[in-house]
């Protein structure tokens, strides 16, 4: 999906269309009205914290904003951005949207995050363009939104496909269209170079895939590691055999928040204890929307000097229910000596099954009890 939260964002504002809006504000940030009924819009240059951007409009990636940059930073380079807070459940209404207008058209789909699904197309007989341009309108009628398409031989190349044309973009690639289109892209076009890989790599003077490509798997391997060193060689050459996975069962289900100053558990417990709450309820409506339930709750602290800390609880029976993660998490919380303020605060729940799959009848059942702090 292209741009996905600041497009679903400009179906309910659609007169910032064609400006740079950035999706990073938290619930102070709403639009509000102005007496002649117009709507007023906060700016960037109105933010004052430590948040990161979630996503941005092109128009403001144009200005060098990008997502996982912080605000302030953002603020420098584009003062006059629309600012706008995130909205998760409009985003997931949309994401389930869009998915199943493409599941009434194809049925080997891999689910890969909340804007993205790989689609398995080998067994169609439809001509490819025609059905890509298919799928696009369905989504489009959907969702009044566009996406781009990458068709590819592989989940590698159709990845780095649909991003070449963006937005609404359609890109159909061969093996034999590699060189030509696919070597001349930075390294970090592949999707498992991160930044630390790539830096790596321009210390050895690599910084395109051809140049990647070019170089020698032993170079690689004295550098990266027998594995790694041959997955590099491979993908620098188009090469992926990774199927598309059509029954993926997730692993665990995780909320976590990164808090605008950090918190002293003492006297901010009130803001954290809300948080932390929150956090449970809201991954506890993750697993009923999708049917889970799970047997081990875990806690994610990071603290402002960055150290990192975790504690995890396995119950008898899965569960579902947000006071349950509540009191399991708050158990984990209890080992974990909170001397330091606390920068992030996460809540996970693993050891998944299937809700109907539970022993207990109402493990997975929202149950009608006060979440206390």
């Amino acid at each position: 999906m292209d741009a996905f939260y600041a497009s679903v964002e400009l179906l309910r504002y659609p007169e910032l269309r064609g400006l740079p809006v950035v999706i990073a504000g938290r619930d102070e940030h709403q639009p509000g009205t102005q007496p002649d009924g117009r709507r007023h819009f906060f700016r960037l240059r109105d933010y004052a914290g430590r948040g990161v951007i979630t996503t941005a409009t092109y128009e403001a990636r144009a200005l060098g904003v990008h997502s996982a940059m912080g605000v302030m930073k953002a603020a420098k380079l584009a003062p006059d951005a629309i600012l706008l807070p995130v909205d998760f459940a409009a985003y997931r209404h949309y994401s389930r949207l869009f998915k199943a207008a493409v599941a009434g058209i194809v049925t080997k789909i891999e689910d890969s995050g909340i804007d993205e699904i790989y689609l398995d197309l080998s067994d169609l007989p439809d001509e490819t363009r025609a059905l890509a341009t298919r799928l696009k309108q369905a989504v489009k009628d959907a969702t009044g939104l566009s996406c781009s398409i990458g068709i590819a031989p592989n989940k590698l190349l159709a990845k780095i496909c649909s991003d070449l044309e963006k937005p609404d973009g359609l890109t159909i690639l061969t093996m034999a269209d590699v060189p030509e289109r696919i070597w001349p892209l930075s390294v970090r076009k592949i999707n498992g170079i991160g930044p630390k890989a790539a830096e790596k790599l321009a210390s050895l003077g690599i910084t395109t895939i051809a140049g990647l490509a070019q170089t020698g798997l032993g170079l690689l391997r004295h550098h990266f590691g027998r594995s790694y060193s041959v997955w590099l060689y491979e993908v620098s050459r188009g090469i992926d055999h990774r199927p598309v996975i059509v029954d993926a069962e997730p692993k665990s289900m995780s909320r976590e928040t990164t808090f605008e100053r950090d918190l002293d558990a003492r006297l901010d417990r009130q803001v954290l204890s809300a948080a932390f709450t929150a956090l449970c309820e809201q991954v506890a409506g993750d697993l009923q929307r999708k049917g889970y339930a799970g047997r081990t709750i875990s806690i994610k602290l990071r603290f402002e000097n960055f150290q990192t800390v975790t504690r995890d609880l396995s119950l008898a029976e899965p569960t579902a229910d947000a006071v349950r993660i509540r009191r399991a998490a708050g158990e984990c919380l209890r080992r974990v000596q909170l001397v330091r303020k606390i920068r992030l605060l996460g809540v996970k729940v693993s050891t998944l099954c299937a809700a109907s799959s539970t022993s207990a009848a109402g493990a997975c059942r929202q149950r009608e009890l006060p979440l206390t702090p």
